[in-house]
This record gives C-alpha cells, sequence and structure tokens, in this order.
C-alpha cells in the first residue's frame, strides 16, 4: 500500500453503536481489525494485516496529535483523541478513538488494541477541525518537518496551559 491517495471530501460515517477494532504490534503494524474497521476503510484483511497503521492516515491530521499519542502509549497509558483517516478511494471518516496498550500474561507491552467509536458531530465541526488545520498550518510553515512538528505541539501545549488542562483532559471533555 505505498500509493498515494487523495482526499475526497466525502465523509463515510457509522452508527453510533458500532465499533471500529483494530490491534498493532508495538511499532503500529496491523495484525488484526474487525470486519466494520474493513468495510469503513475499504480495505480487505490481506492488503491490512502487516502494513503501518499509518497506511490511512489523512493529510489533515496534524502530526503533533500523533505525537502525543505515541507519547502516551510508550509511557503504557490509554490514549484519547478524535482522528480523521482515509479509505482505499480518498474518503475520509472520523473516529474518536481510544488506543491502549495490549499486554502479554506478564504485564509487558507486546502491541496496542484501539476501538473508536463515531465521534460528536458538533465537536468536529466547531472544535477539531479549526484546532487540526490550525495545527497542520503551522506544520506546513517549515521546511525541516522536525521543526514544524515542534511549533505545532508547542502552539497545542499553549493552548492547553491557557486552559489549565491536559490534553487527555481536554479530549475527554469534549
Amino acid at each position: 500500500m505505498t500509493t498515494t491517495i487523495s482526499p475526497t471530501g466525502i465523509e463515510r460515517r457509522f452508527g453510533d453503536s458500532e465499533i471500529l477494532v483494530s490491534r498493532t504490534d508495538k511499532d503500529g503494524y496491523i495484525t488484526y481489525c474487525n470486519g466494520l474497521f474493513r468495510d469503513i476503510t475499504g480495505y480487505g484483511n490481506k492488503a491490512l494485516v502487516g502494513q503501518p497503521h499509518n497506511c490511512m492516515r489523512h493529510p489533515d491530521m496534524p502530526r503533533s496529535i500523533f505525537m502525543r499519542l505515541w507519547d502516551g502509549l510508550e509511557a503504557k497509558e490509554d490514549v484519547f483523541a478524535y482522528v480523521q483517516n482515509l479509505t482505499t478511494n480518498g474518503d475520509h471518516y472520523w473516529t474518536f478513538a481510544r488506543i491502549s496498550p495490549a499486554r502479554d500474561e506478564k504485564g509487558q507491552v507486546v502491541g496496542y488494541e484501539a476501538s473508536r467509536r463515531t465521534p460528536n458531530r458538533t465537536v468536529v465541526r466547531e472544535i477539531i477541525e479549526p484546532l487540526y488545520k490550525d495545527l497542520c498550518d503551522i506544520e506546513a510553515k517549515f521546511d525541516d518537518a522536525d521543526e514544524g512538528l515542534k511549533a505545532s505541539n508547542d502552539h497545542l501545549s499553549a493552548l492547553l496551559r491557557d486552559k489549565s488542562t491536559s490534553y487527555r483532559r481536554f479530549v475527554l471533555s469534549l
């Protein structure tokens, strides 16, 4: 799956009682995905398993959000985030995701499990989309991707400081 997919601007939705599930190894390579996940993304099981989960990353997703996600997972915490992904044909779908470390019988992290619900549409439209656009715009101002990521993350940190909250509490409060 190395082809570039261009966004169509068309959103796919799933039901409020439905849950998209995927599991990855510690490096973020997909090891399992449920049928609804495959249906929404348009990928078959063979096309997904073994691929990096970021293969469906939407270009309007700020890198700083994924940095916070991975920082939380590396700290062995559950992480919550609003995520926009691409489908095989360039449509997109929004989710409210909970990503958790998966542990073996000795308590060692062996991978990650993500369960995604349909997000609050008002929150996505009024809060998340403008925030993500600002973060992506900041990232795009820099020729050096690492500098853009740092600037975007610094901006998000300042917003959270102004609200006297953490990223986790902010996301869960929406």
